[in-house]
């Protein structure tokens, strides 16, 4: 019978020594959250943990920057490094291509069609983590990393001007963390990230207010 727990303890370990040179947003607390939402979602959705798990822990084993042109082949080339990795380890082979897929379809840049129900909960818990205070910090301390300043001093809100999240950090809630409320593809990951983008939402009136531009 497949132990779990004693599996998640390898992958935890693993992980770690995977994501060593990762950014800022892509560490392993941002796995552990993953995993988290994961379980969240599994608890109402169903479906396998035997593939749900080890995608989840797994699914940013390969660390490529956000900068980097290769960024929409990360999921790829994670699936592949994971399942090379398991199939090592002695995983049951029959929960592999399922693992493969699941963390192939859960990044935003690839722009793959999650066609299973284990592949849907793992992109949403990876989704759920770029939204609600958790996501704010993330998206601001990975901007800071790549050089991008806060906001456009002319107009910081993009309400008439195209927003261009490559030069300023706020603009990247409007170019995608606004719109992933419409991507989901469970209930669950729906209903926990409407309330969550409540959370950029209610940061960005702020942000308006304080700059003077309400």
């Amino acid at each position: 019978m497949l132990d779990l727990h004693q599996w998640q303890a390898r992958f935890a370990t693993w992980i770690e020594q995977e994501l060593g040179q990762a950014d800022v947003s892509h560490d392993p607390e941002h796995i552990r959250r993953v995993v988290r939402n994961a379980q969240l979602i599994q608890a109402e959705a169903g479906g396998d943990l035997a593939v749900i798990i080890p995608a989840a822990w797994l699914h940013d084993c390969v660390v490529v920057s956000k900068a980097s042109p290769l960024r929409s082949q990360a999921s790829r080339m994670a699936a592949e490094h994971a399942t090379q990795w398991l199939a090592s380890q002695g995983y049951p082979e029959q929960y592999l291509p399922a693992i493969s897929h699941a963390i192939a379809a859960h990044s935003f840049s690839a722009n793959i069609q999650p066609e299973t129900l284990e592949a849907q909960i793992v992109q949403d818990a990876d989704r759920l983590d770029s939204l609600g205070a958790i996501g704010l910090a993330r998206c601001l301390m990975l901007s800071v990393e790549l050089g991008r300043r806060l906001y456009d001093p002319q107009q910081p809100i993009p309400r008439t001007r195209p927003a261009d999240d490559q030069i300023n950090s706020i603009d990247h809630f409007y170019t995608k963390l606004l719109k992933l409320p419409q991507t989901m593809q469970t209930a669950t990951g729906r209903a926990l990230a409407e309330q969550r983008t409540g959370i950029l939402n209610q940061f960005l009136d702020q942000l308006a207010q304080e700059v003077g531009e309400s």
